[in-house]
């Protein structure tokens, strides 16, 4: 049995919680990259993906990045205002 392990707090801060909040935009393009990922995986299964596939993954990817330069613009100390 594991002893060494550090206790878990009960619930997150309100500074987790806005770093999630701060985050989100970009978590969730995260994750619709990953659910386009996963049907073309399945795709593959039926005769390979389609062109709308491809289209929702590089949409989803471009999604990604939109909202990476959006958080970085937002949290970057040293951006000029």
């Amino acid at each position: 049995m594991r002893k060494h392990l550090a206790p878990v707090a009960a619930e997150p801060t309100a500074a987790d919680l806005a770093a999630i909040d701060t985050e989100w935009p970009l978590i969730a393009a995260e994750l619709d990259v990953l659910d386009a990922e996963i049907t073309m995986l399945y795709a593959e299964d039926h005769g390979g993906p389609t062109v709308l596939d491809w289209r929702r993954l590089r949409r989803a990817e471009a999604r990604v990045t939109r909202a990476a330069a959006d958080l970085n613009t937002r949290t970057d100390p040293h951006r000029a205002a």
